[in-house]
């Protein structure tokens, strides 16, 4: 089959981006839960135990991982595994993985597939505006100008990059070359694999909590990743997930 010309990639039909405002967090498979963490603390002074040994006693269990993440003793809540598969904008992505202990990714790639074009733009809810000086600033809402300024100027911007990149994907050009015109704000896939203590130090970094000791302060579309997450862990580990609050959000 030979390439289409330049001249024939001119005359396709226009590409339709459509845009989201969302992320998706789907938790794919696990094994996780306040029992794995019992488990690895009890086998320095119990050795091995049966699973009905190690859960017997709920308040027991309680207050044993609720010392661990107390007094950070990290260890034991590093044997568990959970992946996710997440929706998010590139820039999202390249924010998340500075996050490398603790984490694997496996993200969808421009070089071996072709990329549709789902396009971030934010809604009404996202704060446009930034006060303040560099590590002393608010994000306030904008006005509704500022708000459609935003979206026409990113939709026009999406479009024409779009474009950009089906032409020289129809004359020929490689995936891994032509996806250099598309922007940071175009939709992205991965599967990315955490245990209970790299995702506490990810929470507690990229959402912000009245029960944090810390604080933060997130781009507000990763902290929306992390909240999807931090839901489907409370879920599955209550306990840990409870003393990770009630000792401030800090990561053993």
């Amino acid at each position: 089959m030979t390439d289409r010309t330049t001249e024939d990639a001119k005359e396709a039909p226009e590409a339709k981006p459509t845009f989201r405002s969302d992320v998706t967090v789907e938790l794919v498979k696990h094994s996780a839960a306040d029992s794995d963490v019992l488990w690895a603390a009890r086998v320095s002074t119990a050795g091995e135990q049966s699973l009905e040994e190690i859960t017997k006693d709920p308040e027991r269990s309680k207050g044993l991982i609720n010392f661990l993440m107390r007094d950070r003793h990290g260890s034991p809540f590093e044997h568990n595994s959970m992946t996710f598969f997440i929706s998010a904008p590139i820039f999202v992505f390249r924010e998340f993985m500075r996050h490398r202990v603790g984490w694997s990714y496996n993200e969808e790639s421009g070089r071996y597939r072709e990329l549709q074009p789902v396009f971030y733009v934010p809604d009404a809810s996202r704060k446009l505006v930034q006060e303040g000086r560099p590590g002393k600033y608010v994000f306030v809402e904008g006005s509704q100008a500022q708000h459609e300024l935003t979206g026409r100027v990113m939709e026009s911007s999406y479009q024409d990059a779009y474009e950009a990149y089906q032409e020289m994907l129809a004359a020929g050009v490689a995936r891994e070359v032509a996806r250099s015109v598309l922007p940071v704000g175009l939709y992205s896939s991965m599967y990315a694999t955490c245990n209970a203590r790299s995702l506490m130090h990810f929470l507690g970094l990229r959402t912000q909590h009245e029960q944090a000791a810390v604080p933060s302060f997130p781009q507000r579309e990763i902290e929306m990743v992390g909240e999807k997450m931090e839901a489907e862990w409370a879920r599955l580990m209550p306990l840990t997930y409870a003393a990770f609050n009630n000792n401030g959000r800090i990561a053993p």
